[in-house]
């Protein structure tokens, strides 16, 4: 995701890569972050792209939405809150986390205000409890923020400890929150207490080696995440072309290293997802645009990557940022920024294969982000720059079909339906 300066405080500032709004290039080294391909917009080869919907007046007024204190049940009915992430310091970006709902049958999104004091909000995730939503602060002194749903009360913010966090998430018991810095390559542990608020960080990591990757000039930290039976936190380097295991130590909120797994050198390794099994995850290359099937072994935190499989892009810039499976493992969805599509894949022999179906078209520019709702019935797309929000339904054979057309949100740089 994209590197931010809260101005102006070193050469690879936030300033640089934020010119990609305006199609500037951005040094290669910075291939990690959301923009980072330094293409001038979009190509005529490039799938159409809709006018994204701007939301109603009453709605940017900002009613309250009730479900946003609610546990983010498959089951619930009615609206449904859905926040968005952006850059509070890019040109035409938003001043905070936006609030809108969206409706399960026919995907329509209507906004409903936006939650200021908080800085540079690019990526969000929400307590297993639904009650507390975290933000990263993507900034040169980055930070991570708690905002309490109930009243949308920022409950203060803690710093990162490193450069341009760029990706979060709350480990599973509930008691930890994980964070990602990319800009200096480093993986911080913060305790939450009863209130969701946020303690002073307990351990941070950095991915001191291996030596970055070719193109790279340090280590780049895009992701950090809890396998799916909770024994171990994987942290994805793009600039270390490396994918780290480590043991938290749940009384503690310490991290010890336990396995590397490798990728090919300059495959720069983004993001990665695990299959509902728990035995594979799947993890997506930016640099150079591929996606691999990875085996992994719950008992020592082991990931073995396997070989590297297409995105159905071709061969052209693509930089794939995110992927997703549906909830009963069947399918999984790449979104490709380059491509402006999204790549659907059939998940086989119990999460150990991926073969390729199609891409579609996103209806925008720049898929930073995609999301699947608790029920897996609807896919959404953060489209960065068209400042819009795509909604597809899924089928019964996992294919998108479009759900309206985009909502209008400022720079959307993540969409967390809950």
């Amino acid at each position: 995701m994209t590197n931010e300066a809260a101005g102006d405080q070193d050469g690879w500032s936030r300033r640089h890569v934020l010119g990609l709004l305006a199609g500037a290039a951005v040094p290669a080294g910075l291939a990690g972050c959301a923009g980072s391909d330094g293409t001038a917009g979009p190509t005529s080869s490039s799938p159409a792209r809709d006018t994204p919907t701007a939301p109603s007046r009453e709605a940017e007024a900002g009613a309250a939405t009730g479900s946003a204190t609610a546990s983010p049940s498959p089951t619930r009915t009615g609206p449904r809150p859905l926040y968005i992430g952006t850059y509070t310091s890019a040109e035409g970006g938003g001043t905070g986390i936006g609030v809108a709902t969206y409706d399960v049958p026919s995907g329509r999104v209507t906004g409903g205000g936006t939650i200021t004091g908080v800085a540079d909000p690019s990526y969000l995730a929400v307590h297993p409890d639904g009650r507390t939503l975290y933000a990263v602060n993507e900034r040169t002194r980055g930070g991570v923020s708690a905002v309490r749903l109930s009243d949308r009360r920022v409950l203060g913010t803690r710093s990162s400890g490193g450069e341009a966090p760029c990706q979060l998430s709350v480990h599973p018991g509930g008691r930890w929150l994980l964070s990602a810095n990319y800009g200096s390559g480093s993986v911080a542990v913060h305790p939450v207490e009863d209130s969701g608020a946020l303690g002073e960080r307990t351990d941070l990591v950095v991915h001191s080696s291996p030596a970055p990757g070719p193109g790279q000039d340090g280590p780049h930290a895009h992701q950090v995440l809890t396998s799916p039976d909770g024994g171990h936190v994987l942290a994805v380097d793009l600039g270390t072309d490396t994918v780290y295991t480590y043991r938290l130590d749940q009384s503690r909120g310490t991290l010890t290293e336990v396995s590397r797994a490798r990728t090919r050198p300059g495959a720069g390794p983004r993001h990665l997802t695990f299959h509902p099994g728990g035995r594979y995850a799947y993890l997506a290359n930016e640099v150079d645009n591929t996606v691999v099937v990875c085996a992994y072994d719950p008992g020592s935190g082991r990931l073995a990557p396997g070989d590297p499989q297409p995105t159905g892009t071709g061969s052209g810039t693509n930089y794939p940022a995110q992927l997703v499976v549906t909830p009963d493992g069947a399918y999984a969805y790449l979104a490709n920024r380059g491509h402006d599509s999204l790549t659907r894949y059939a998940v086989e022999a119990d999460g150990a294969r991926l073969r390729l179906l199609d891409t579609v078209p996103v209806g925008g520019d720049f898929p930073r982000q995609i999301a699947l709702s608790p029920d897996g019935g609807l896919l959404f797309a953060a489209l960065q720059r068209s400042s819009a929000v795509s909604v597809f339904r899924v089928g019964s054979d996992g294919g998108l079909r479009r759900a309206g057309g985009p909502f209008a949100s400022p720079v959307a740089v993540c969409a967390l339906p809950l």
